[in-house]
């Protein structure tokens, strides 16, 4: 298996934490609202469990070790099947319980996805939530790691706005890797960059307006004008997750604890925002007690375990 560069295991590191820690959250705001959010109370622990977010991360690395660096997609789908059939309880949505069985069964994976949606596709937020490792990968090459970015995303969301959701956040996460070592791109600058490499779109036109926002703009203001993936899609997620990202490229702790207070869809928010800072910072600034909560990863190279991590 290939190498996997620092930048795309600090990523898969920040995703993790960004979607174990958005996915407590759920139970904590219905149980108590916003108190403990302004309080900034950590979740108990442990366990800060991932979910499919994180799941489907980590096959995509493994997959980009396997290929270095280049998605082949019939490998990717049924390594995707093959580890929703492993655990099913991570929280996945409907439509990828019938994508991910039916790709398990043995039909075509593109013949699936392309048939959801009355023939439209998925355009959730599921091809974005996994794409920041990638674009981590291939931060020297900004085309590939669009170019890939949409590879891995048509496997389970045919629909154009997922796909370009996917390749905004690899952008992303290329851009902040790129710049490891150096200062922070400013926030308008950083999704500027990533929005004029992007088709038109409706997740171009937000993280155009993204870029926009005054620098005074509350989390709350910026999640009502976004969305903060109430909707589970790629427009109405990865614009405002990119905009926590770009505020706090600086501080992992402090982009996850900007994201959560956006509510939505937390865990994804939380694991894009997550994957895109820690490909420039790591996640070593994150506090002591945040490691020992969060469940580990599972080995990247299955054969040895020599990738995994706490």
């Amino acid at each position: 298996m290939t190498n996997v560069p620092a930048a795309v295991l600090d990523s898969l590191q920040g995703l993790a934490f960004g979607d174990a820690f958005g996915d407590r959250w759920f139970g904590i705001l219905r149980r108590q609202g916003r108190a403990a959010l302004d309080a900034r109370t950590p979740p108990p622990e442990p366990l800060w469990r991932w979910t499919d977010d994180t799941a489907q991360a980590v096959v995509l690395v493994r997959e980009l070790a396997e290929g270095g660096g280049i998605v082949d997609q019939d490998r990717l789908a049924l390594s995707f099947a093959a580890a929703y059939a492993e655990d099913t309880h991570r929280g996945y949505g409907a439509s990828m319980h019938d994508v991910l069985r039916r790709i398990q069964a043995g039909e075509p994976w593109n013949e699936v996805v392309a048939g959801q949606f009355g023939g439209q596709g998925s355009w959730g937020n599921g091809a974005a939530m996994r794409a920041a490792p990638l674009g981590a990968w291939h931060s020297g090459d900004l085309d590939e790691a669009a170019e890939q970015a949409a590879r891995q995303s048509a496997v389970s969301h045919h629909h154009p706005e997922a796909v370009t959701g996917a390749v905004a956040v690899a952008l992303a996460a290329a851009l902040a890797a790129r710049s490891r070592g150096g200062p922070a791109p400013a926030r308008p600058d950083f999704l500027r960059a990533v929005a004029e490499r992007l088709p038109d779109s409706d997740v171009r036109s937000g993280v155009r307006i993204a870029a926009r926002m005054p620098e005074h703009t509350s989390v709350r203001h910026a999640a009502e004008v976004l969305g903060s993936g109430y909707r589970m899609s790629g427009p109405d997620t990865v614009p405002y997750a990119l905009w926590c990202a770009a505020g706090h490229l600086d501080d992992l702790h402090e982009t996850l604890w900007v994201t959560v207070g956006g509510r939505g869809d937390i865990d994804t928010t939380c694991a894009v925002a997550g994957g895109v800072v820690a490909a420039r910072t790591g996640v070593d600034g994150l506090p002591p007690a945040w490691h020992t909560a969060r469940e580990p990863l599972p080995p990247l190279d299955t054969r040895e375990g020599e990738h995994a991590s706490s």
